[in-house]
């Protein structure tokens, strides 16, 4: 690393595996973040990677061994295919670089532990991109299950409704062998999402489907996990995929239940959301300071005797059934960007200061590839 400026923050270089349409997407962003420099790409001969190389003035290399060995390569970024993130990974932290590595973070939970001990021990970043912590949707939900605004959280779904008309029967995708499936390429994401809001959870049923006429392509999954114990109280949300639409119809929903209404998520990073309850006063202040902005749509007034309302043989007192929309208004594109711009600048500063706080760790991606290991073995079993 090299010194920019008088406060001694040092200069960060990048260096690119696999710099495909998400990968220019992600660099794009990571480049806002002040002390940061594109170095290099490597392994890559893609129309995407001619282009970034030009636009930021970095080197195109003919190896990943000379990537990693790179002079000026701090970190490395790798947007591969699964099957390639433990070899690729391993390449970079023996040779003393931090690596930031789209989902999963491997194909399985002996090549993930290994990866994080051997980072650990060089005191390296070896960090999955798990993108929807730093959504604030994501902090606002979590706000609202801890202080029970709308009581007890007790069931939830996650729905994705995927297109896969980008993925031809020949793409690697629906491949296992270099994909893990779908649990493993894809679920890993909102499994941790939703650990997040109510902590570590247990796979307690799981399905896979496969495409009629098809011998390998697995197109639907479904999983249920259980969160909470006995003490707290057990709940359960279901996690679906399906890789069956066309392009047009792609589509995420994610819904959470409460003892007082429920709230209604969309897209697969949730920029939009639809809450459906009855409050009182107190507590359509809080949503409102929550959610600045959102519009307040009264469904009904209730008044007098009516105001005490019962569920779940408890009572409580409402005034108003209403329904909040927020984040309608919201560019989805700029808020993903946003979250890479976050994710980046959080995991770069711990390399300038290793005792600052991470909203993504380590352990994040190797707890969510358990998740998804445990759901995919149990589908076979």
């Amino acid at each position: 690393m090299t010194n920019t400026d008088a406060t001694d923050v040092r200069e960060i270089g990048i260096g690119v595996i696999g710099m495909g349409g998400f990968g220019l997407f992600a660099v794009q962003q990571f480049l806002q973040v002040p002390h940061t420099r594109l170095v290099a790409i490597a392994g890559s001969k893609r129309e995407e990677a001619i282009a970034v190389a030009k636009r930021f003035g970095a080197e195109q290399l003919g190896s990943l061994e000379e990537l990693v060995n790179h002079p000026e390569v701090d970190l490395i970024y790798i947007a591969t295919p699964p099957f390639l993130h433990y070899e690729q990974s391993m390449l970079a932290l023996n040779a003393g670089k931090h690596v930031i590595c789209e989902k999963p973070l491997a194909m399985n939970s002996e090549q993930g532990e290994e990866m994080l001990a051997l980072a650990k021990q060089k005191g390296l970043l070896m960090v999955t991109n798990l993108m929807q912590r730093y959504n604030p949707m994501f902090a606002r939900v979590k706000h609202l299950i801890d202080k029970n605004l709308l009581g007890e959280f007790l069931h939830g779904y996650f729905e994705n409704y995927a297109g896969d008309e980008g993925l031809a029967p020949e793409h690697w995708f629906w491949d296992r062998e270099k994909s893990g499936g779908i649990f493993i390429e894809h679920g890993v994401h909102f499994f941790d999402m939703f650990a997040g809001w109510l902590g570590e959870g247990k796979v307690v049923a799981s399905q896979i489907l496969k495409r009629p006429d098809s011998d390998d392509i697995e197109d639907q999954v479904q999983a249920t996990v259980e969160y909470g114990d006995e003490a707290t109280g057990k709940k359960l949300v279901n996690f679906y995929h399906g890789f069956t639409q066309t392009g047009r119809m792609d589509r995420q929903e994610m819904r959470l239940l409460f003892e007082r209404g429920d709230i209604t998520l969309y897209e697969w990073v949730p920029t939009r959301m639809v809450m459906r309850c009855v409050v009182d006063e107190e507590t359509t202040r809080a949503l409102m300071d929550l959610f600045p902005g959102a519009q307040l749509n009264v469904t009904a007034n209730i008044g007098g005797k009516d105001r005490m309302l019962r569920g779940r043989h408890k009572t409580f007192e409402a005034y108003q059934q209403i329904e909040l929309k927020f984040g309608f208004g919201d560019e989805k594109q700029h808020i993903y960007s946003e979250l890479l711009r976050l994710m980046f600048r959080d995991q770069t500063m711990s390399i300038h200061h290793p005792d600052t706080h991470r909203i993504v760790t380590e352990q994040n991606g190797l707890t969510s590839l358990e998740t998804a290991v445990v759901a995919d073995r149990m589908a076979r079993e």
